[in-house]
C-alpha cells in the first residue's frame, strides 16, 4: 500500500517504551510526527534520536507529539535510551515503537511484503528503508513525508519549520515559498481572488498575476 499526502495514517497497536498504545488514540487532538530507524545502537539513528530529545519541547509548544520507532525490541530501545542520553545530552522522554514483527514498516510501506515478518538476523542495510519522517495531523491525515538515506542525519529543524508552515496555512488562505522561516512574508492562494485580498490581506504585493505575497498573518 503506498502512502500519499492527505491520506489517513495507518491506525496500529504496538508496544513501545511507554507501554501498549493504539495510534490514533495516542494522538488524540494534537499534531504527530513518527520518525522511524533500521536498527538501534545505529550511530546516526543515536544522534537522530537525541537531537529530537533536545527539541521535544519546541516539538510541544506547537501541539506536536514525537514518536520514534526502530526495527528491534523495547528492550533493546531502552538499553538505546541510556547511549541516547549520553550522545545526545538529554534524556528520552518520548515513546520509541518496537518493531519486532516488521508489521509497521510495512503498513506504511517502508519495507515490502515479502521482507518476512521478524527483526532476527537483519542488519541495517536489510532495513534501509526504515527512515521516514511522517507528519500527521489531528485529522489523522499525513500532512508530509521525507525518506532519508542511512549515511545522512535528519535535519530536525527542518522538520519543525514544515511543521510551522502546515500549521499556518491550515488557518489561513496563504502558502509559504522556497526557504520560509516563522516572520517572512507569504503567497497567497491562488483560490483568493484580489478583491478578497484587498480585504484579508490589505496592502499585499503583486510579484506577478498568479504570485501575490503579503506579511505573515497574525
Amino acid at each position: 500500500m503506498s502512502l500519499r499526502i492527505n491520506d489517513v495514517a495507518p491506525d496500529f497497536t504496538a508496544d513501545t517504551t511507554h507501554g501498549t498504545i493504539q495510534f490514533h488514540e495516542w494522538i488524540g487532538d494534537n499534531w504527530a510526527v513518527l520518525f522511524s530507524h533500521p536498527k538501534d545502537f545505529t550511530p546516526v539513528c543515536t544522534t537522530e534520536l537525541g537531537a529530537v530529545a533536545n527539541l521535544e519541547g519546541d516539538f510541544a509548544k506547537r501541539g506536536a507529539k514525537v514518536i520514534g520507532l526502530s526495527v528491534d525490541p523495547v528492550t533493546n530501545h531502552a538499553k538505546w535510551a541510556v547511549d541516547i542520553e549520553e550522545v545526545g545530552g538529554a534524556k528520552v522522554n518520548y515513546p520509541i515503537i518496537g518493531d519486532t514483527e516488521l508489521k509497521i514498516a510495512k503498513l506504511y510501506d517502508m519495507l515490502a511484503a515479502d521482507e518476512g515478518d521478524s527483526c532476527e538476523g537483519r542488519t541495517p542495510a536489510n532495513n534501509a528503508p526504515v527512515r521516514t519522517v511522517f507528519v500527521i495531523g489531528p485529522d489523522k491525515r499525513i500532512k508530509l513525508t521525507l525518506a532519508y538515506p542511512m549515511t545522512t542525519g535528519r535535519n530536525f529543524d527542518e522538520i519543525i519549520r514544515v511543521l510551522d508552515s502546515i500549521q499556518l496555512t491550515a488557518k489561513h488562505k496563504v502558502a509559504t515559498p522556497a526557504d520560509w522561516k516563522q516572520g517572512d512574508d507569504v503567497i497567497i492562494t491562488g483560490a483568493v481572488s484580489d478583491e478578497e485580498a484587498k480585504s484579508l490581506f490589505p496592502g499585499f504585493k503583486t510579484v506577478k498575476p498568479y504570485l501575490r505575497t503579503t506579511t505573515q498573518p497574525k
